[in-house]
């Protein structure tokens, strides 16, 4: 939010008093709120789900049409089930994960 006070941003008259209006209803003292709220947590229950979950993931850059395929998302464990360099740590779930070629 910083950027965004101290730059020139161009979207800075609109954006901070909509991002303020977000905390009215907040307990705790918070001058912006930039993130939906709520968990929606899910407990995987089968390998069917699991897989279901992690690619609703790795689709979420495609669909905000950040990038082109899971894979080119930096930050993605798409890259690794790829078997391209990644920034992530993980633990491959199994081999039949590694769909995007």
């Amino acid at each position: 939010m910083r950027q965004i006070e101290d730059e020139p941003e161009s979207r800075r008259e609109w954006l901070l008093p909509l991002l303020q209006k977000y905390c009215e209803h907040l307990k705790r003292e918070q001058e912006y709120k930039l993130w939906q709220s709520g968990n929606h947590s899910k407990v995987i229950y089968t390998t069917k789900f699991f897989y279901e979950k992690l690619n609703y993931i790795h689709q979420n850059p495609v669909q905000d049409m950040i990038v082109e395929k899971p894979e080119d998302y930096l930050f993605s464990s798409a890259r690794n089930y790829a078997e391209l360099s990644s920034v992530l740590d993980i633990i491959l779930e199994t081999p039949e994960l590694k769909t995007y070629v």
